[in-house]
C-alpha cells in the first residue's frame, strides 16, 4: 500500500523559521520540496539565503563523538544548546592546550633523538665531547668508514699516514670513529681518508660530558618525554571519557539544529505589507498533515495550506511504502525493479503471495521447507535482513506443498500425497496425449496470473484515468477479452469440449484484435486529441500494426509457455531427491544418513537458489511488464528532529 500524501505550504515570518522547525515541524517527517521550483508562479518570491552558524561547531562536536570510546553503549545525556555549545567549547581549548603541549614535547624529542643517532656511535670515545671540539693544533675528524675500506687502512697505510684513528664502534656495513692529524698537514690527511671513502660526520657543540654521559642523558630524557607525552594522552582521553554521554548528547543536539538549519536552502521569502516571511512547501503522509495542522492552529505566527498535489511543476507527491509486517520484506524486490508512482498499485502483496506461493510449488518438500522457515525467520528477527524474511515465507508454502506432495527430505514413504507426485502424475489431454499433470496445472496457473496482471494494468490506467489504456492495447481491455478468449478456448479444446457460440466467439476475437490494432486511431479518438488520427501513410500504419501484432502474439504464446519451468522445477526437485536417496543407498536398505544431510543441505542451496531466481524472473518480467511501471520517487525525510 501507498501512503496518501498531502502538500504544505507553511508560512511565517522571516525571522521564526528556527521556532517553527524546533517546535512543530522536526517531530513530522516532511519530503520537503524547493520552494523557489515549486511556487515559481509567486511574485516577488526571493531564495533564503543564510549561512549555517552550526556547522564549524558541528564538524569539532563529530570529531569529539568519534573519540568516544564503545560510544554504541553510552546513552546521550539530555543537553540544552546553551550547554552543548559551552561544552564543545571548553573541550576544544582544553584539548587545543594538551595538543600544544605534546607538539612542544615531540618537536624536543625530534631534536634529543637527532642529537643521540649522532652521538651514539662514538658512545666508547674516552675524552670529553667539548675538549675534542676545542683542539687547536690537531684537526679532527668524526664519520665512519666501509668495513673493507677500513682494513686496507689498517694493512697498508696507517702507519705512514702521521694520523690516529680511534675506533668507536662497527657493524656489518662500517666502521665508526674519529680521527686526529696535526693541523698543518691536515690537509693531506683528510684527502687519503676521503680516498678510503671517508663520510665526515658533524658533531654539534650541544653534549656535556663524554659521549657515553651524553648518550645516557639524552636517552633518560626522551624516556622522559615519552612519559609526559603518555600522560598528555592519558589526560585526553579522560577528558572524553568523564564527558562522554554529554559530547554524544551535544553532538546530537547541535547535529539536529545543523540539518534543520539547512532547510533554508529549500524556502523561500516573499515580502507583505512591512515584513519578509518564509516559505516552506513539501509532502507529508494524510496522518501527519492532519497532526501538524491542529499542532500549528492556534499559533498566530504560522499558516499552514493544504493541497493534494503540488502546483507550480507539476511534480507528482514522492512514494511511501507501507505494508503489513510479513509482507515488508518483499519491499525489496519492488525497490530493485522500481518504486511505484504515486497513482500506481503497491504490487508488495501481490508479489508476497505469488512469489512464495510459485516458490513452494517448485520447491515443494515438508522437511526442507521448515528448515527454510525456521532458519529465516530467526535470522531476520536478529539482523532485520529482508532477504531472511522473504525465504522465510517461501518455506511456509515449500512445506505446504510438501504436504501436497507427499515428501519430507526428499522420502516420499513416509507422507501421504494429499495431491500428487510430481514426478509420476500423468494426464492424458487430446491432441497431445500422456503429459505430466504438472506441467499442465503450471500453464493454466501462468495464464491465469497473466490475465490477473492485465486486470491489475486497467485499474492502474483507471486510476490515472488514461482511457487509451483502459480500453486498447495488448494489457487493457481489448488485450484482456482475447487474451482471455484463447485460454477459454485452449481450455475447452483440451478438455475434450466445443465451444460454445463459435461464430459470435471468433467475432469477439477479432473485434479484440482490431482493438489492439487500431489502438493509435482510437485512443485519439476516445480522448477527443486533435490532429490526424494515423501518423503516416495507412500503409505503413497497416505494416507497422501486423508486425505488433505478430509480436503480440509470440509474447502472448512465451509468456504462457514461460511458466512451465514451475512444473518442470517441482519435478526436478523430487528427482534430484531421489538421486541424493539412491547416493545415501536407502533403496538398499543400508542408509547412509551423512550422505542424506549433506544431500538435503546442497538441494536446498543450489536449488533453493536458482528457484529463488527463476521466481523472480517470472515476477519481473512476465508479470510486472505488464502492469508495472515502477517510475515513482522515494518519499525522504528532510528533517532530523533535534534532541530535546
Amino acid at each position: 500500500m501507498i501512503e496518501k500524501m498531502k502538500f504544505l505550504s507553511i508560512t511565517g515570518p522571516r525571522g521564526d523559521i528556527d521556532r517553527m522547525v524546533s517546535k512543530y515541524l522536526s517531530r513530522y517527517e516532511i519530503h520537503l520540496e524547493n520552494a523557489m521550483t515549486e511556487l515559481e508562479d509567486v511574485p516577488d518570491l526571493k531564495p533564503f539565503v543564510q549561512q549555517n552558524p552550526y556547522k564549524a561547531i558541528l564538524a569539532n562536536a563529530e570529531a569529539y563523538a568519534a573519540l568516544v570510546p564503545n560510544a554504541s553503549s553510552v546513552v546521550p545525556a539530555e543537553i540544552s544548546l546553551d550547554d552543548a555549545l559551552s561544552l564543545v567549547t571548553r573541550i576544544q581549548r582544553r584539548l587545543a592546550d594538551l595538543d600544544a603541549r605534546k607538539k612542544e614535547i615531540i618537536d624536543g624529542t625530534e631534536e634529543k633523538q637527532k642529537l643521540l643517532r649522532v652521538i651514539e656511535p662514538y658512545r666508547s670515545l674516552p675524552a670529553e665531547v667539548r675538549t675534542i671540539l676545542a683542539f687547536k693544533f690537531l684537526d679532527f675528524r668524526f664519520g665512519r668508514l666501509p668495513q673493507a675500506d677500513y682494513d686496507r687502512l689498517r694493512s697498508y697505510v696507517y702507519d705512514d699516514s702521521h694520523s690516529i684513528f680511534l675506533k668507536c664502534k662497527e657493524d656489518e656495513k662500517y666502521v665508526y670513529g674519529v680521527y686526529f692529524a696535526p693541523d698543518r698537514i691536515s690537509h693531506r690527511i683528510d684527502a687519503l681518508y676521503l680516498s678510503m671513502h671517508f663520510e665526515r660526520i658533524f658533531i654539534p657543540d650541544a653534549y656535556e660530558g663524554r659521549p657515553d654521559d651524553a648518550v645516557r642523558a639524552l636517552e633518560k630524557e626522551l624516556a622522559e618525554a615519552g612519559k609526559q607525552e603518555a600522560e598528555i594522552d592519558r589526560q585526553r582521553a579522560a577528558l572524553i571519557e568523564d564527558d562522554a554521554a554529554q559530547i554524544l548528547g551535544a553532538r546530537n543536539k547541535i547535529r539536529g539544529l545543523s540539518d534543520n538549519f539547512d532547510i533554508r536552502k529549500m524556502a523561500a521569502t516573499t515580502v507583505a505589507k512591512y515584513d519578509t516571511f518564509y516559505i516552506l512547501c513539501g509532502w507529508m503522509t494524510e496522518k501527519d498533515a492532519r497532526a501538524f495542522k491542529k499542532d500549528v492552529e492556534r499559533d498566530d505566527k504560522i499558516t499552514c495550506l493544504e493541497r493534494d498535489e503540488g502546483p507550480g511543476t507539476g511534480k507528482k507527491p514522492p512514494t511511501q511504502l507501507k505494508n503489513p509486517g510479513i509482507f515488508r520484506p518483499y519491499e525489496m524486490y519492488i525497490k530493485m525493479y522500481g518504486l511505484p508512482g504515486y497513482r500506481e498499485m503497491d504490487p508488495t502483496i501481490f508479489v508476497a503471495i505469488t512469489y512464495s506461493f510459485i516458490f513452494g510449488a517448485m520447491f515443494g518438500d515438508v522437511g526442507q521447507g521448515l528448515c527454510l522457515l525456521l532458519g529465516g525467520f530467526l535470522l531476520y528477527r536478529m539482523k532485520k535482513i529482508p532477504l531472511a524474511g522473504i525465504i522465510s515465507l517461501a518455506g511456509f508454502f515449500s512445506t505446504i506443498f510438501g504436504f501436497l506432495f507427499g515428501s519430507i527430505f526428499g522420502f516420499e514413504d513416509i507422507l501421504p500425497a494429499l495431491w500428487l507426485r510430481p514426478r509420476t502424475a500423468m494426464i492424458t489431454l487430446p491432441i497431445v496425449g500422456s503429459i505430466n499433470t504438472v506441467l499442465v496445472v503450471a500453464v493454466v496457473f501462468g495464464m491465469g496470473l497473466i490475465l490477473l496482471t492485465m486486470v491489475f494494468h486497467i485499474l492502474n490506467a483507471v486510476r490515472v484515468k488514461d482511457r487509451g489504456e483502459i480500453l486498447f492495447g495488448t494489457n487493457a481491455l481489448t488485450g484482456f477479452i482475447f487474451y482471455g478468449g484463447l485460454v477459454i478456448a485452449v481450455i475447452l479444446i483440451f478438455s475434450g469440449r466445443a465451444i460454445p457460440a463459435g461464430g459470435l466467439f471468433v467475432a469477439v476475437l477479432v473485434a479484440a484484435l482490431l482493438g489492439m490494432f487500431l489502438k493509435e486511431p482510437l485512443t485519439k479518438l476516445v480522448t477527443g486529441e486533435p490532429g490526424p488520427k494515423i501518423e503516416g501513410s495507412i500503409g505503413m500504419f497497416i505494416v507497422q500494426g501486423f508486425f505488433e501484432m505478430f509480436e503480440v502474439m509470440l509474447s502472448y504464446f512465451s509468456n504462457s509457455l514461460s511458466f512451465v519451468r514451475i512444473g518442470a522445477f517441482a519435478v526436478s526437485h523430487a528427482a534430484m531427491m531421489e538421486v541424493v536417496l539412491q547416493l545415501s543407498g536407502f533403496e538398499s536398505g543400508n542408509t547412509n544418513w551423512v550422505v542424506v544431510v549433506v544431500g538435503n543441505l546442497f538441494v536446498m542451496g543450489m536449488e533453493g537458489l536458482i528457484v529463488g531466481i527463476q521466481v523472480l524472473r517470472l515476477e519481473f518480467y512476465e508479470m510486472f511488464s505488464r502492469f508495472y511501471k515502477g517510475d515513482g520517487r522515494s518519499f525522504a525525510n528532510s528533517l532530523k528532529k533535534a534532541e530535546k
